[in-house]
């Protein structure tokens, strides 16, 4: 049975006998695949620490009849110590594995990989809120799953914004005109946020206030659930 090499993040882990672990990984070519680590429970672990949520690694790994196993591991990205220290970090951080997870099986997501890298390096980097960056990279991730959000247009009219209605079942804002009763109605610069995190500008994004960020995360939470057909485990105790 062959060897071969991946690049992967750590989503999650559990324990499996005394001293193993099942480590679940969304890897650049394959996309999500669970496999075997064995002995990294023990102290003596010459990889354990690099095998941790939230890091990123390349592995060398040995196909196995049910599940494979990780024979090598170095470290391309020690992400997970500078989150886990900091609760809030954590909690976006476990959002956005949760949600790479979910929108990564079924084959191979270099997109989804390269855009998870890229947020978990900013996590653990500190310089942004980590409320921020986990709905910026939510948008993102189900922009790039086939389900982008519009906040210019109406998405069911085509009319010019700006426009402050958002309708998470269309897909966006809608106009005054477009707009069922019930429809939320959001600050102008709530749009602007929505805008700017889908597109990435954070210089943009860093210019909100509390309600502008608390209207948008709470948009963006109900895009996510409508898409993904459940909510988020990590996002409810926000």
């Amino acid at each position: 049975m062959p060897l071969y090499r991946e690049q992967g993040v750590v989503l999650r882990t559990q324990k499996l006998g005394e001293a193993d672990r099942i480590v679940t990984l969304l890897t650049l070519g394959r996309g999500i695949i669970r496999v075997v680590a064995k002995g990294v429970r023990r102290t003596s672990s010459k990889f354990g620490a690099r095998l941790e949520p939230f890091m990123v690694a390349d592995l060398q790994l040995f196909e196995g009849r049910t599940l494979d196993t990780i024979t090598q591991a170095s470290t391309l990205g020690a992400y997970g110590p500078h989150i886990s220290e900091d609760y809030d970090r954590y909690r976006a951080g476990s959002a956005m594995v949760e949600t790479a997870e979910r929108l990564s099986e079924g084959g191979p997501a270099p997109e989804q990989y390269r855009l998870l890298v890229g947020a978990l390096r900013t996590l653990a980097q500190g310089k942004i809120a980590p409320e921020l960056l986990r709905d910026g990279y939510l948008l993102r991730a189900l922009s790039a799953a086939g389900w982008a959000p519009g906040f210019d247009e109406c998405v069911r009219c085509g009319a010019p914004g700006p426009h402050q209605h958002v309708a998470v079942q269309m897909g966006g804002v809608v106009c005054e005109n477009c707009a069922v009763p019930g429809t939320p109605k959001l600050e102008p610069g709530s749009i602007v946020l929505l805008a700017a995190l889908l597109s990435g500008d954070w210089s943009l994004a860093l210019e909100s206030d509390d309600l502008e960020r608390g209207q948008a995360s709470g948009i963006i939470a109900a895009y996510a659930q409508w898409h993904m057909e459940r909510g988020l485990r990590s996002l409810r105790t926000n």
